[in-house]
């Protein structure tokens, strides 16, 4: 574990978690055709935070770097919430002991337009609990809507990347192809145009 008085500025760190997704190929980019998501987006990059959990060094980085976004060090009990409650035993969309009036940090693996956080504040706060502030690994910071629907929710968005950091890096590097790159970043500038060209949909909806 890093000290926090070792711990690089914020630049650096988003610097370094964009080469260690890279790294590890959290970020695949399309070959002949673009990704589909479940929502009908069309993407020419895929991110797949959850591989991260298959490499303990990178992992415990980011949850220093996580820990350094938030100046503390969380030995804090913990909450799982679901997309939706269970359909058996109790019905529960929140595991673990709630507490009326407790402040809690929703803590996802990455968001693409914050639409999907609505839904996991809203629970967290129905259960008596207050729900301030959100930290993910990944944050796309492509979608102009994510700023207001964030503001509207009431919450504070802390990320470790974004697909800007990952886009520098991955030019810096000269390990991919120019062609695919260059793509990448006309999706970024216009994520609903690309994806409608490419017989995607044209609304985020994730």
């Amino acid at each position: 574990m890093t000290a926090a008085s070792e711990m690089p500025d914020r630049k650096t760190m988003a610097e370094r978690t964009a080469k260690m997704l890279l790294d590890v190929e959290a970020v695949r980019f399309m070959a002949d055709k673009p990704f589909i998501f479940t929502s009908g987006w069309a993407s020419p990059v895929y991110t797949d935070c959850r591989r991260l959990i298959s490499f303990p060094q990178v992992r415990r980085s980011l949850i220093d770097f996580a820990a350094a976004t938030l100046e503390e060090r969380l030995g804090l009990p913990m909450l799982y919430v679901r997309k939706q409650p269970k359909a058996f035993g109790r019905n529960a969309q929140i595991e673990g002991h709630v507490v009326e009036g407790r402040r809690v940090l929703l803590v996802e693996d990455m968001t693409t337009d914050g639409r999907s956080k609505v839904n996991f504040c809203n629970a967290l706060r129905t259960a008596g609990m207050k729900v301030e502030h959100v930290l993910v690994f990944f944050f796309y910071d492509i979608f102009p809507e994510a700023k207001k629907i964030l503001g509207d929710l009431g919450v504070t968005l802390h990320s470790l990347a974004t697909w800007w950091d990952v886009l520098a890096i991955a030019k810096a590097s000269g390990k991919f192809d120019a062609a695919k790159l260059a793509e990448v970043e006309k999706f970024m500038h216009d994520p609903a145009g690309w994806s409608k060209a490419h017989g995607g949909a044209a609304v985020a909806a994730e």
